[in-house]
């Protein structure tokens, strides 16, 4: 099995702390759960890198009280999950800007990137505070008005660091649009919608759009054999 790229829009964590009658950040913490049981589940089926859109750049418009508790959760997620990425060999990846996040989290991100830079087995990618709008403008920014192939602009939009395009896309909570996450590599992304909210997303959920992948006909733009 080839090691694949694999995104996932982790959605509906506020709507299932609702439905419980709970308040939102319950559900982010349960989300936060989901988060590990996916990342173990994930070298099991052939993903090489696995990109998590944790927080976007269009959040901070949510109320001051669920933010700063998003925060102090990728804090602490950061801080308990490090080692075990270590151990496991997990490299830890956060993209995203940076300039408006808190020195505390910034520190953390640090470590952890640091902590387990030497990972080769698997990498794991969180976004926050992320804009592929945002990311292909600075992209285009750095181009200095030269020419560019398609390779070229994918090192400026990865910050420098090539990343595979995404293989497969999932979004959860039965929203069905990309919001501005990884436009350009999802350019042949093959996508998968579930109405499973975040929180209740396991290996068995992964792995079932896994298989769905595999029996998708990837063609980029090209005529298959089985074709008339």
């Amino acid at each position: 099995m080839s090691r694949m790229h694999v995104a996932i829009i982790m959605d509906g964590n506020g709507r299932w702390a609702t439905a419980q009658g709970r308040p939102r950040t319950a559900g982010h913490v349960a989300g936060a759960e989901a988060v590990r049981r996916t990342v173990e589940a994930a070298r099991s089926l052939g993903i090489g890198t696995l990109t998590l859109f944790a927080f976007s750049s269009d959040n901070w418009q949510r109320p001051p009280e669920e933010v700063g508790a998003l925060m102090r959760l990728f804090r602490r997620y950061l801080v308990k999950e490090a080692a075990r990425c270590a151990r496991d060999g997990v490299r830890i990846q956060v993209i995203g800007r940076r300039d408006r996040l808190s020195p505390r989290l910034l520190r953390v991100i640090e470590q952890a990137e640091a902590l387990t830079a030497g990972g080769r087995e698997a990498l794991l990618r969180i976004a926050i505070d992320y804009s592929a709008r945002d990311a292909i403008l600075r992209a285009a920014c750095r181009l200095n008005g030269g020419e560019a192939s398609r390779e070229t602009f994918s090192r400026l939009l990865a910050e420098e660091n090539p990343m595979p395009d995404v293989d497969l896309l999932i979004r959860t909570g039965g929203e069905k649009r990309l919001s501005d996450f990884l436009l350009w590599e999802c350019a042949y992304a093959e996508l998968v919608f579930t109405d499973r909210m975040w929180p209740d997303f396991g290996a068995d959920d992964l792995a079932e759009a896994v298989r769905d992948f595999y029996h998708r006909d990837r063609r980029f733009g090209l005529i298959t054999a089985r074709a008339s």
